[in-house]
Formats: C-alpha cells, structure tokens, sequence
C-alpha cells in the first residue's frame, strides 16, 4: 500500500485560513437564505431587520471583520484518508495551532475557558479546538472550521423520545424547542436535526445536519416533508427577527439520522444563528 504525506505545517496552515474565512464571510448558501426570509417577510419592522443582518455580513466581508462578535468555539469536523500520514507533529497540535494562529491574528475574540466550573480562566488563545474525526478512503484531508457561538448553542435541547413517539413527537420536539428559545438564540435561525443513535452521537448528528447547504431537502421524502412541516410551524410562531415579531424565524431545518437501538429514539435539536459560519477545504497527500 503506498503511503502519502502531509505535515502539521500544512494542516496548521490550513485550519488558520479556515478559521479566518469562516468568521468573516458567510456561506452563500445563507445570504439565499436570508434574501429569501427578507422577501417572504410579512412585517416591514422584520424586514427592516433583515436588511440590517445583510448590511452587518457585507461589511464583514468589505472590512474583513468578524460576522459576529461571539467568534464561538472552534469546532472541526475532519475527514482522515486512511493512506495518508501526518509528519511534524500531530494532528491535535496541528488544528490547535491553526485555531490559536486565525484568533491572534485576525483579532478574534477568545472565548474558550480551561475549567467549566472552578475559576473560568481564559486560555487566550480560543483552543482547545473541538474535534470530530473520521476516517475515509484515499489520501486527502478534508477539513470544515465551523465556529459555534454559545448564544444559540445554550439553546439547544436532547430528547430521549420513545420509538411510539414517531415524526409527530420529533416535530413537536424541534417546535417547542424554538417556542422556549424566543429571542436568546438570536433569530432568524437554523435548525441541525439528529435522530437515532444514542446519547451521545445524537447531538453530533445534529451539528453535522447544520451544514447540510440551505435549500436542500432531505433525499427521503419521509425527512423532506418532516423538515418542511417544522419550518413552517416554528414560523407560525411569530418570534421573527431578534424576536421582534414577525413571519420568519426559521431559515431552514434539516434532518440527519442514525441507526439506533430497538428501545430508543434520542433527538438532538442544534440551533444556530444567522451567522452559521463555516469554511471548507482539502490538502492533497504526496506520495
């Protein structure tokens, strides 16, 4: 089996650029996806405050200034040819380095404290990164820098719904779960699903359903047409914009799932802001 290469260097590298774009230009996918909730907005105070969300991303982008002041941590989602071989350090390091290069250079603000409880001090440099590896065929890295702000995160919720529950109770799950958010989670917002798995996977499918680009359905109609009756239910809400009222609050839902136990049926609902920042690339090996 031939072996590839690439170096800490290069991973490092890469995750800093990532790390940068991500915070400072929004997804096209989402600037859609905003133009389109502008459009079908029924209340001109709403629509007022779309208008404003574009001109902040604008900006962003024109100045080269973060999105949004919660820079969030810094979650990674890598994909690992298994024929390919990191030299130079490793992998862990590498991301880190590139977190901590991307928030002292782009003055990010550093949000990540060493203990959750005891005395909340700051690392001050945002790492450790968050992240969630698997492995693949081939001899490419691929790597997503998806910073998540904690306003939103905070109002994420886990189910443990029983299988008698069905897509009536998962629905009802994801809608209430919004209702309870209000204006906390900083709306319009999207919507990561998980269902299946246990406890612990359900929300890392949930968080992985967040970058399923805006717009695209679920390929089983059984999840499409669950997706689009929790849209339009959490919009019948009226929260609106910043929770100012109105007949947009959610952008999208999507729905990822996984095979579970014949007991159970965990449900993990990921909410994310307008700002779901994210950036993507690909080192290539060399033999």
């Amino acid at each position: 089996m031939k072996i590839y290469t690439i170096t800490a260097k290069e991973i490092a590298d890469k995750v800093r650029e990532l790390a940068l774009n991500a915070n400072m230009y929004l997804p096209d996918d989402m600037k859609k996806a905003i133009a389109a909730a502008h459009d079908a907005e029924k209340m001109p105070r709403a629509r007022g405050i779309y208008e404003e969300i574009t001109k902040n991303y604008e900006l962003a982008a024109q100045k080269y200034m973060p999105i949004c002041q919660d820079c969030g941590l810094a979650v990674t989602f890598i994909k690992l040819g298994q024929d390919l071989h990191i030299t130079g350090g490793t992998l862990e390091d590498a991301v880190n380095e590139g977190i901590r290069s991307a928030y002292r250079d782009g003055c990010l603000r550093k949000s990540v404290v060493a203990d959750p409880l005891k005395d909340r001090k700051n690392t001050g440099d945002n790492t450790p990164a968050v992240i969630h590896l698997s492995m693949t065929e081939g001899h490419t890295m691929e790597i997503t820098v998806a910073p998540k702000g904690m306003g939103s995160e905070n109002m994420s919720k886990i189910f443990m719904l029983k299988p008698a529950d069905g897509a009536e109770g998962v629905i009802k799950a994801a809608v209430d779960t919004v209702n309870q958010a209000g204006s906390n989670p900083c709306p319009p917002i999207v919507l990561g699903i998980g269902i299946g798995g246990n406890f612990e996977t359900a929300p890392l499918t949930a968080k992985e359903a967040l970058l399923v680009p805006s717009g695209k359905r679920n390929e089983d109609k059984f999840y499409a047409e669950m997706e689009e009756r929790i849209i339009s239910e959490a919009n019948a809400l009226g929260i609106g914009p910043a929770g100012i009222g109105g007949t947009q609050t959610v952008l999208d839902a999507h729905i990822l799932t996984r095979p579970t136990h014949i007991a159970g049926m965990p449900v993990a609902i990921n909410i994310c802001c307008h700002a779901l920042r994210h950036a993507h690339g690909i080192i290539e090996g060399r033999d």
